[in-house]
């Protein structure tokens, strides 16, 4: 039997959005698959910092920031972080357009502050206090920091919160030459959530330059996903799986749509597609 390589997204996926302990039936399944000589990797929009808490379990290596930091058993295949220009430039077109920024560096996340205090009128005006509630906890789970903490790290991805779509439009078309604006959605106070892409990575290719590294044929590749994060990693692998807990737009992409995360989703699927 030919070794797979097995890309599992993080949030939505491998655990509930937000954390850093998967189900004990998704790390057994993980450490089974292994002894039978596949190969386990993390594939998330992460950074290294946000992501780090889990290598703990055992990964054969991981693809973060969404494919811009690519590591395979210790060792950085890929690696490709924003110039200072472009770096510069996002920043400015973003601040214009009154977009809320996560700078996501390979060893911390900065966010502005203007955020927290956006989500604490609404949470003030609605009575609704789970809104700010809801943003720490990410923000603690995450280790994300104050954007006056930001040292000027090179940075490979950058999150987007904005109460306009159409200066989140503008914003995308303005520096479409770099990079893709992916719209992941509404959160509970309003805000757009999107994600600023280079445009010479994705998920997708950093599953194809692992699969490469290792002389591993595409066609032996299994990918996990969620939401349209995945996209690329889906439409890639050669058996590409959703959770049902995921979006319909991916789930139609999908080979397979496994259960969801609190239900030991990936456990029943490798073990309905024999990798355990």
């Amino acid at each position: 039997m030919d070794n797979k390589l097995i890309f599992l997204d993080i949030d939505g996926t491998l655990t509930e959005p937000g954390a850093n302990t998967p189900p004990e039936s998704a790390l057994n399944a993980i450490r089974k698959t292994q002894i039978l000589g596949n190969q386990v990797f993390l594939c998330t929009g992460r950074n290294y910092a946000m992501m780090n808490p889990l290598l703990r379990f055992g990964f054969d290596g991981y693809i973060a920031s969404a494919g811009g930091y690519v590591v395979v058993n210790d060792q950085v295949i890929y690696s490709n972080p924003m110039n200072e220009e472009q770096r510069n430039r996002v920043f400015h077109v973003l601040q214009e357009n009154n977009i809320f920024r996560t700078v996501e560096c390979k060893n911390g996340s900065y966010t502005d502050e203007g955020l927290k205090d956006f989500l604490k009128e609404q949470a003030a005006s609605s009575g609704n206090s789970e809104l700010i509630r809801w943003r720490e906890q990410i923000e603690k789970s995450l280790n994300i920091l104050p954007m006056s903490d930001y040292d000027g790290s090179p940075v490979y991805k950058v999150v987007m919160m904005g109460t306009s779509m159409e200066g989140m439009q503008k914003a995308a078309d303005e520096l479409k030459e770099d990079f893709q604006t992916v719209i992941l959605g509404v959160e509970k106070s309003g805000l757009i959530n999107g994600e600023l892409l280079n445009l010479e990575f994705d998920k997708g290719r950093a599953v194809k330059r692992i699969a490469e590294y290792l002389g591993v044929d595409m066609a032996n590749t299994f990918g996990y996903g969620d939401s349209m994060n995945d996209k690329e990693m889906i439409i890639s692998v050669g058996h590409s799986v959703v959770m049902d807990n995921g979006d319909p737009k991916l789930k139609a992409l999908a080979n397979e749509i496994a259960p969801a995360v609190t239900d030991d989703g990936l456990y029943k699927s490798f073990e309905k597609n024999g990798l355990i």
